[in-house]
């Protein structure tokens, strides 16, 4: 197209550093911002009813954006973009044109779908439960699930900057939604009145407040985009037609939705089954939530880091490099996730009570998230090691694997949270649905290696299992070691109740246990871990 700038007149990239960065710092603010709008939430509404309902909503728009867009996207869409980037006389723009225009038909239908079915989609996910208040649930979804749109534009047009060197403003993008979320919150603070649960009235003003704040936070996140891709010299147009290279895509998207698939109905079930005990899906989110933390800040940095030159082994049938790469990040996993997994574990109940029992939520709110989070933290560490598993097989340009095991996780998750529901007490189904969502990662994580030994040979299980045995035992004498000093501290400082107590045992816990733990990998000689003394020696000496 005439005149239309290239790529590299639109931007020229950035340094790694400076990106990774910025990145690395938008989401640690994400993760902190996103984690006090959750606070407010449960401080405000409580962990009842009230926030299970709201709960099942929210999560309707996320999931049913993956089924639509969001497994295309990553495994169809942006290849495609970056091909026709190379490819394209105007740098990838007129594809642009027709993905946005394509993704807007599909979501806007799909959202209109959704819409149209949200009694029905209310039905799937609280079933037949007594302690689910559908007319609730429906009320939320009514709201949110127009969000579907921009929870996919969103990530769209993130991705097409991505493409174009802009990499801070999609990475920021989530911090404005919070922002947006937590104003809502205050409003709806403010405002008097309560929702009523019996009758629903969908016209009640808290109950519009929660749900089209919601729904606005993920407008806002997808309209700042805007700005930022009018300056990469991006002009919009809608384009239609069909595009030819998505036919050679077509049978990997097949098993990335399939797989997409899986996972909404390992949710659907999870949600119907926490609904049968009051504020046990709350719990069970706030729980992944804050184990999500370090994954998301550590885990997720890693497998960036990993994925390229796991693809560049695999498309030289380097398989020795592919292992390597694969040994050297189960490891990396292990040893800057396992002291945080031990810090969930021990701290969990401190961490439900110092952060979750305020307000609403109450005591009991906050114990039943902190018993949640101890109880399951041990998946933490699987989880990663099976996310990494699955690039290796999506770096070796096969989606089907990945979607047969995550086949797997699935039905053992299912059984496992059945089986918690016939068999637990009632008031401890929120610690059961997050240990099965645990034990289903650890099949995963079993399930992955094997099929990986199969398929490439020798991995150096040997190697990856001693370096996690040595990572369990330098947790447990850390988390031994700093759970003598929090009781010393309580016993020392006097606290009284149950609030100040957990608050001054999480600080000691954190202070003492982490650092503690990843001393004794030094002190073990973990070969990982020993680029980071010597670093650390260097500065001490330098000084």
């Amino acid at each position: 197209m005439s005149g239309t700038p290239t790529v590299t007149e639109q931007a020229k990239p950035p340094s790694v550093a400076r990106a990774s960065g910025s990145m690395a710092i938008a989401t640690i603010v994400s993760r902190a911002s996103g984690l006090l709008s959750k606070l407010m939430l449960i401080t405000i509404i409580g962990a009842g009813m009230l926030n299970d309902s709201y709960q099942a909503a929210t999560t309707l728009p996320t999931m049913i954006n993956e089924l639509l867009l969001g497994g295309v996207l990553t495994s169809v869409a942006i290849p495609l973009l970056v091909r026709a980037e190379k490819e394209d006389g105007d740098g990838g723009e007129s594809y642009a044109q027709w993905l946005i225009t394509m993704s807007a038909v599909l979501l806007g239908v799909g959202t209109l779908v959704a819409v149209a079915c949200a009694p029905l989609l209310t039905s799937l996910f609280t079933g037949s439960s007594s302690q689910a208040n559908p007319a609730l649930v429906t009320a939320f979804a009514y709201l949110v699930l127009p969000g579907i749109v921009f929870y996919g534009l969103s990530a769209l047009l993130g991705a097409i900057l991505n493409t174009r060197h802009v990499f801070g403003l999609p990475t920021w993008a989530p911090v404005l939604n919070n922002v947006v979320v937590i104003l809502t919150l205050v409003v709806y603070w403010l405002v008097p009145g309560e929702i009523t649960l019996d009758p629903v009235r969908m016209g009640e003003p808290k109950l519009l407040i929660l749900g089209l704040g919601t729904m606005l936070g993920v407008g806002v996140q997808a309209a700042v985009m805007l700005p930022a891709m009018k300056r990469t010299g991006f002009r919009w147009r809608w384009r239609w037609g069909w595009d030819r290279r998505l036919a050679e895509f077509g049978g990997l998207a097949f098993w990335v939705l399939l797989y997409v698939a899986l996972g909404f109905v390992s949710m659907a079930v999870l949600t119907r089954v926490a609904l049968n005990s009051v504020g046990a899906l709350t719990a069970y989110n706030y729980q992944w939530l804050v184990a999500q933390v370090p994954y998301g800040v550590l885990g997720v940095s890693l497998l960036t880091a990993l994925m390229p030159k796991m693809s560049r082994a695999a498309a030289s049938d380097d398989v020795p490099a592919l292992v390597g790469d694969l040994s050297f990040g189960n490891r990396m996993s292990s040893i800057m996730l396992m002291p945080f997994s031990a810090l969930l574990t021990v701290a969990g109940l401190p961490i439900g009570l110092a952060i979750f029992s305020h307000g609403e939520s109450g005591l009991a709110g906050g114990e039943r998230m902190g018993m949640a989070l101890a109880l399951s933290a041990f998946g933490l560490v699987p989880y990663a090691i099976t996310l990494l598993q699955l690039r290796v097989f999506y770096a070796l340009k096969d989606a089907r694997t990945p979607t047969l095991i995550q086949g797997i996780i699935v039905a053992v998750r299912v059984v496992l949270l059945y089986a918690f529901l016939e068999f637990a007490p009632n008031e401890k189904l929120a610690v059961g649905v997050s240990i099965a969502m645990s034990l289903s990662f650890v099949v995963g994580c079993l399930v992955g290696q094997l099929w990986l030994r199969i398929r490439l040979g020798r991995l150096r299980t040997g190697y990856t299992a001693w370096t996690i045995c040595l990572t369990v035992v330098a947790s447990a004498i850390g988390f031994a070691v700093a759970a003598g000093a929090a009781w010393l501290a309580v016993r020392l400082l006097g606290t009284e109740g149950p609030v100040a107590t957990a608050f001054v045992e999480l600080v000691v816990l954190t202070v003492v246990g982490l650092p503690s733990s990843f001393a004794l990998l030094a002190v073990f000689r973990v070969p990982e871990v020993k680029p980071v003394v010597d670093k650390i020696i260097r500065l001490v000496r330098r000084r």
